[in-house]
């Protein structure tokens, strides 16, 4: 016949520093799980910047850790560096104050030029909507400040980059025959251009 102990048997103490680490291991452990959305597949590889494209002021052409940098076009990326690397001969920091957008933030964008120029129609001069932005697709960058873009103005056809709207001298994009044959001739503003209608 079996017997049983009248009562539970004496749990082994833990020494103070044993429980200490663990408590430790645990908070580092939940501190850096908070933190993390996903790793990266391998440790060569780095995560995907996130963002709605946002930019700080100032940011560089070199900038990988914003998505309104590191989501545009590689191809418009690239001459963007190129150009910015020569631009930098002749005494000229070139930032980018826009690039790739979300869907999201454009149409923030949008709203506010509504809000701001008082109707849809005026509005549409200066900001497309989701549907038909380059920077939602990553097709286009702004540029500055005003010295950069005048220079981007000037020499960007040899990378390939065309300021796209006389109305926005901070406004380029990638035309890679622009290289050989100059940059096509400018929109108005964005309502004349067909992407946009």
């Amino acid at each position: 016949m079996a017997t049983f102990p009248t009562a539970p048997p004496a749990r082994p103490r833990l020494r103070p520093a044993v429980v200490l680490l663990g408590l430790l291991v645990a908070a580092l452990v939940g501190v850096a799980g908070s933190r993390l959305v996903a790793l990266p597949a391998s440790s060569s590889e780095s995560a995907a910047p996130v963002g709605d494209g946002e930019l700080p002021d100032n940011t560089s052409v070199y900038d990988d850790e914003h998505a309104g940098v590191t989501e545009l076009d590689p191809d418009l990326l690239r001459a963007l560096r190129r150009a910015a690397t020569a631009a930098v001969d002749d005494g000229i920091d070139i930032v980018v104050n826009s690039g790739w957008r979300s869907r999201e933030y454009q149409q923030r964008l949008l709203d506010d030029a509504v809000a701001t120029y008082g109707s849809r129609e005026e509005a549409a001069r200066w900001v497309a909507t989701p549907d038909s932005s380059p920077h939602v697709s990553g097709d286009a960058v702004d540029v500055g400040p005003a010295r950069a873009a005048a220079w981007l103005d000037t020499h960007g056809a040899r990378y390939g980059l065309c300021r796209i709207y006389d109305n926005e001298p901070w406004h380029f994009e990638l035309r890679p025959d622009a290289v050989d044959r100059g940059c096509p001739p400018r929109y108005a503003d964005p309502t004349h251009d067909p992407r946009t209608r």
